[in-house]
């Protein structure tokens, strides 16, 4: 795993991309310009791993592009400390930005491929978030409440059981919609029953689904 001078003044040139594209929190940005986002991609797509575009990391799933990246992430608002459900891991990268915002984080995946890859990656760079193989619609219960919770997935619906798990003065980032296309949606919770909802406009989202893939 190499990091060059080349990966680095292409992740400052990605840096100003997205700047100039609305992503102004500089704590995010600083993130983004320290995690190699190449370690990320197959090695077909290595050269071209800081261009803004998504990429197939196998199981059927893709690695969003930067932009959107940055964009839930900068929505989800994320203080240090903070105790951070991250639901559909992926390749592991939006999991290493949240970790060096300082986030404690606890991070599902429901594919078994996956779920091996990127322990393997985020060890090795030396990045500890608690993981879990399973079913995001379920959360993980027993360490709720959490202050933020961020779905990498796109929800037909805001999942109950998930709000249930965010703490009251909490945040949920979530992209709401059919299979096509999602609206990006933020959730504050006022009180126990109360929440405020916002949405950011369209993305695109492989669906969250229920249950795990084992094979």
């Amino acid at each position: 795993m190499t990091d060059s001078f080349l990966h680095k003044g292409l992740r400052k040139k990605l840096v100003d991309e997205l700047r100039t594209k609305g992503i102004d929190n500089e704590i995010i940005l600083a993130a983004i310009g320290k995690v190699p986002r190449h370690f990320f991609v197959d090695g077909s797509f290595a050269r071209d791993a800081y261009e803004d575009k998504p990429f197939s990391i196998g199981a059927g799933q893709t690695i969003s592009q930067p932009f959107t990246v940055a964009f839930q992430t900068q929505l989800l608002d994320v203080k240090k400390f903070d105790k951070v459900l991250e639901i559909g891991t992926g390749s592991g990268y939006q999991t290493a930005i949240l970790l060096e915002l300082g986030a404690t984080v606890y991070t599902i995946e429901r594919q078994r491929e996956l779920f091996v890859k990127y322990q393997q990656i985020l060890m090795q760079m030396n990045y500890q978030p608690y993981s879990f193989l399973g079913d995001g619609y379920e959360g993980k219960p027993v360490f709720a409440p959490f202050n933020r919770i961020l779905i990498t997935a796109g929800a037909k619906t805001v999942p109950q059981k998930l709000l249930e798990q965010l703490a009251v003065g909490g945040r949920m980032v979530i992209p709401v919609g059919d299979s096509e296309t999602q609206e990006m949606t933020v959730i504050d919770k006022l009180s126990a029953d109360n929440y405020k909802t916002a949405k950011f406009g369209k993305f695109s989202f492989v669906p969250m689904l229920h249950g795990t893939v084992n094979s």
